[in-house]
């Protein structure tokens, strides 16, 4: 079944699952395909323009958990595969793509992304638009994680949805890729290929000029581990909430938008005193910092369970 991108406002007051009832207008449908044998806790996004079929994989990584599903939509008549869109060149997005273009039996098919990609064929500029049939597609580049680093904007009528690979997770952010277990991705702090300032670039003028309804929809399914560090610098009514959701739901990806990061990522909140008070600093870059060796230092409290 397809997820379909439903249109409902940011979730900071309450938590609730995508709307299933199909709107006049929708032409965007997104199914996540979780990669949790090949990877680390990665998802692949199928993204499908309803009226044409037209069809695109979004950070493919693992073949053997992505070319069934593909497969199978393929000869029930129901996508038509345009391309692959990486996110940023790291094995665990972009290490799949030849092997499934073998495996569909498609190697011309154009792979779309960042410069450093497997066999990319396009990189579009920072703001380029393309489109998928109905839903027109836009290319935000966010240098840091790795200096190739696309989040992919996708809207259709007011559907939107935002693809942001390892630059945006759900209540935090994490330099991850390649990591071997949880305790790494809590303790890989470093900004691979960037600094800082690109980060707060990235994050709080690239990603939070959005507009505040769209879904986000990351690379990773890390939001319990990065929420026991939010919930550990800040008590805002939204992390707390977005901890109890976290520890009752396996899967966050496209259930909460850039608003809800606004208020629950304390990534983006370099603004806010409570996280002044925190870090001790004011200025953006200099919190971001801060908030970035705090986060490599975090130990999260052992499960009571």
């Amino acid at each position: 079944m397809y997820r379909l991108a439903a249109r409902r406002p940011f979730l900071n007051k309450k938590f609730g699952i995508i709307s299933t009832a199909l709107a006049a207008s929708r032409a965007m449908h997104i199914q996540s395909i979780p990669m949790w044998e090949g990877s680390h806790n990665n998802y692949a996004y199928l993204v499908v323009d309803d009226k044409s079929k037209d069809a695109v994989i979004i950070d493919p990584a693992n073949p053997p958990e992505v070319a069934p599903v593909l497969k199978d939509a393929i000869q029930a008549g129901k996508i038509n595969l345009t391309a692959i869109v990486n996110t940023h060149h790291h094995w665990d997005h972009a290490g799949g793509n030849k092997k499934l273009l073998a495996e569909l039996g498609t190697p011309k098919l154009d792979i779309i992304g960042g410069k450093d990609c497997e066999g990319v064929t396009k990189t579009p500029g920072h703001g380029e638009t393309f489109k998928l049939g109905d839903i027109t597609v836009k290319g935000v580049h966010t240098p840091c994680h790795t200096q190739d680093s696309i989040c992919f904007f996708m809207e259709d009528g007011n559907e939107k949805a935002v693809f942001t690979g390892d630059t945006l997770f759900i209540g935090g952010k994490f330099p991850c890729s390649p990591c071997v277990n949880e305790t790494d991705w809590l303790g890989c702090g470093r900004f691979f290929e960037g600094s800082a300032a690109e980060m707060h670039e990235a994050l709080n003028k690239r990603l939070a000029a959005l507009p505040d309804d769209t879904l986000v929809y990351p690379g990773h399914e890390y939001t319990k581990s990065n929420v026991k560090f939010a919930a550990s610098v800040s008590q805002r009514d939204a992390v707390q909430k977005l901890h109890s959701y976290a520890e009752n739901n396996k899967v966050t990806t496209g259930k909460f938008t850039i608003g809800d990061e606004k208020e629950h990522n304390v990534f983006m909140r370099v603004e806010d005193p409570e996280i002044h008070k925190v870090t001790g600093e004011t200025e953006p870059v200099a919190v971001m910092t801060k908030l970035r060796e705090m986060k490599n230092n975090f130990k999260a409290p052992e499960s009571k369970m």
